[in-house]
This record gives structure tokens, C-alpha cells and sequence, in this order.
């Protein structure tokens, strides 16, 4: 990867553990061990890192906007921490039946980054550990896609096989696809 390139990254189930009853708290949040370090190294080989977050649970009433603003507030300041940095945090509120244009699948949170920070998709990746986070990085065009094993994983591997959408690289987890990324030198 090229320095200037941007790492786009979901957050629950890459940086973080999911849960089916949702992040809400500071402390529900637990880092996935490494993902901490990966940051650190993405950033510190001047790549740019962009998360961008599916969190329903504003519009399903379970978290208020201040309170997920909360708790990026803490995940920026751990990264930062541990000496990394995230560009920028893009999220959508919006439940799967809602409609709207920025929940991954949907690529909109992604093109809404590349307008604010000037991104070349096409030198960027998208790291997820669901087949929505795998889609939305192709349909908006970055350059590579690759899914992690936590999280839905290993179910979003066998899906998008079967819909002819496989990521370009599979990883264990964040800390093994930074090592992937930061090797990979072919032009992306």
C-alpha cells in the first residue's frame, strides 16, 4: 500500500467484539485482541484510517447519538493511546428496513469520506467482518476488500462465495489483514 492510502474499517466485530444486544456503553466495549496494535501500524505507515459503523441501535432506540458519540469519543482516544489514528468516524443510525443510502450494504458512508477527505478508492481497502462490509467495498469501488474471521466472518465468507463476491483476502483478525496490507506491495 502506498502512503496516503485509506484503510476503511467496520467497527463491531473488527476493532471491537459485537454483540447481538448491541454496543451501548463504554463499557460493553472490549477491543479484539491486536486490533489496537494494527491501527497503530496502519497509521504509523501512513495509511489513513477510516471507520465507518452500522449502529442501528440509535434508530431502534437503544442508544442515544451522544452516547455512541461517547463511546468514539473513547475508542479515538484508546487508538491515540496506543499510537494510532483514526482520520475520521462515519456512522449510520438508520435500521435495515429504513431504507436509506448509508447503510452498508449500500456504499454511502464510503463515498461520503471520499468527499470529505479526498480519497482514491481505488488505492483504498475496506476490512469487514460481514458480507454487507465486503459489499459496500466493492460497490464503492475501493481497490481491495478483505474479511476478517471474527465477528460474522467465517458465515460471511461461505455467503458471498455463493454470490460470486469473495473478498480479496481473508484474515484471522484486524492484526493479521494489517499484515497483509502493510506486505502487500503490488499496486492496488
Amino acid at each position: 500500500m502506498k502512503a496516503g492510502s485509506t484503510i476503511f474499517l467496520d467497527r463491531d466485530g473488527v476493532i471491537n467484539a459485537d454483540s447481538p444486544d448491541y454496543i451501548k456503553r463504554w463499557a460493553e466495549f472490549h477491543f479484539i485482541p491486536g486490533s489496537l496494535e494494527a491501527i497503530a501500524r496502519l497509521t504509523q505507515a501512513g495509511l489513513k484510517v477510516v471507520i465507518i459503523t452500522n449502529q442501528s441501535a440509535v434508530n431502534r432506540g437503544l442508544l442515544s447519538v451522544s452516547d455512541l458519540e461517547s463511546i468514539h469519543r473513547n475508542l479515538k482516544q484508546a487508538v491515540q493511546d496506543s499510537g494510532g489514528r483514526i482520520a475520521d468516524l462515519l456512522f449510520c443510525p438508520h435500521r435495515p428496513d429504513q431504507g436509506c443510502e448509508c447503510r452498508k450494504p449500500k456504499p454511502g458512508m464510503i463515498l461520503a469520506a471520499q468527499q470529505r477527505h479526498g480519497i482514491a478508492l481505488a488505492q483504498s481497502v475496506m476490512v469487514g467482518d460481514s458480507a454487507t462490509d465486503i459489499l459496500a467495498g466493492k460497490a464503492a469501488g475501493c481497490g481491495r476488500t478483505v474479511l476478517v474471521e471474527t465477528g460474522n466472518g467465517r458465515d460471511a465468507a461461505r455467503s458471498l462465495a455463493a454470490a460470486d463476491a469473495a473478498p480479496d483476502h481473508i484474515a484471522v483478525n484486524l492484526d493479521h489483514a494489517a499484515t497483509w496490507i502493510l506486505s502487500d506491495h503490488r499496486s492496488v
